[in-house]
């Protein structure tokens, strides 16, 4: 006897498993998240400990990685570079949100002058070449790896501005917001109780993408010497140090390279696949 198929719904694939960039994106980034998490367990010795007579040594079964010109192991020195890498996204995403999130919802919510002073200043900021303006802002303060992360997170602050100011404009608009100002509604409640509310998912989309382009400023700043410094085990002093050794010890650049490519890579995804997801015009795709 056959089954009627009337009313019958075939199981469907949870959405967010239906994009593969969620899923490449995402399995990346748990992998450094648990990299970082478990470095003392899985690098195989300390990041710091030289050993001279194993100097310059090629990948093998000891050193998967090989040695740097001290004898370090570039693996444990690669796997603790990971923790350094999230710490700059955290605290430079961070603080660039912390500011330009309330920049941007002040200006979109209350407009006229104060709307036109915020941007003004952040149009000012926005337009020196964020490079050049977090090099000037980390030459002044000197360099370390907290000045380099304020520096990022100036230059970032912007974005986020921009970005939360247009969401607020379009959701000041809304039918639920015109009807709490009806009531009788505080600004600071509706600003955070309906604006921000809804603002968050494109704002986390956005903290996503920029993930990777804060791993990459970092990145550049070391190895230009103006971020972290030797013997710090991050991803782009490793680089900076192993350029001198190029032509005859090629893996000193190239597995904090590759960790680097993986790991922006890994928030591009994510952040595009976010983005998808929740995009309400893609969600049936």
């Amino acid at each position: 006897m056959k089954r009627a198929d009337r009313g019958f719904r075939k199981p469907t694939m949870p959405l967010a498993l239906r994009r593969r960039n969620v899923l490449i994106g995402g399995a990346l980034i748990s992998a450094l998240l648990l990299i970082s998490a478990l470095a003392p367990l899985l690098a195989p010795v300390d990041p710091l400990e030289q050993n001279l007579r194993h100097a310059f040594q090629s990948p093998s079964r000891d050193y998967p990685f090989g040695t740097d010109q001290y004898g370090r192991c570039i693996l444990s020195r690669v796997i603790h570079g990971a923790r350094i890498s999230l710490v700059e996204v955290s605290v430079a995403v961070g603080m660039a949100m912390g500011i330009g999130v309330p920049l941007g919802l002040t200006a979109g919510y209350f407009g006229g002058r104060t709307d036109q002073l915020i941007m003004w200043t952040l149009d000012i900021i926005f337009a020196f070449p964020g490079m050049l303006l977090a090099i000037l802002i980390v030459s002044v303060l000197g360099p370390s790896l907290f000045n380099m992360l304020i520096a990022i997170a100036i230059f970032s602050i912007p974005v986020y501005g921009r970005l939360c100011r247009n969401l607020t404009l379009n959701i000041k608009q809304m039918e639920y917001v015109e009807a709490a100002l009806a009531i009788g509604a505080k600004s600071y409640y509706i600003i955070f109780r309906h604006i921000l509310r809804n603002a968050v998912a494109p704002l986390l989309v956005q903290a996503t993408l920029t993930a990777g382009g804060v791993i990459l400023t970092a990145a550049s700043l070391s190895f230009l010497g103006l971020g972290v410094r030797p013997p710090t085990p991050e991803w782009g002093a490793m680089i900076s140090t192993g350029r001198s050794y190029i032509t005859i010890a090629p893996h000193l650049s190239l597995f904090p390279g590759l960790a680097i490519l993986f790991t922006v890579l890994g928030f591009n995804l994510l952040g595009d696949g976010l983005r998808d997801l929740l995009d309400p015009r893609l969600r049936g795709s």
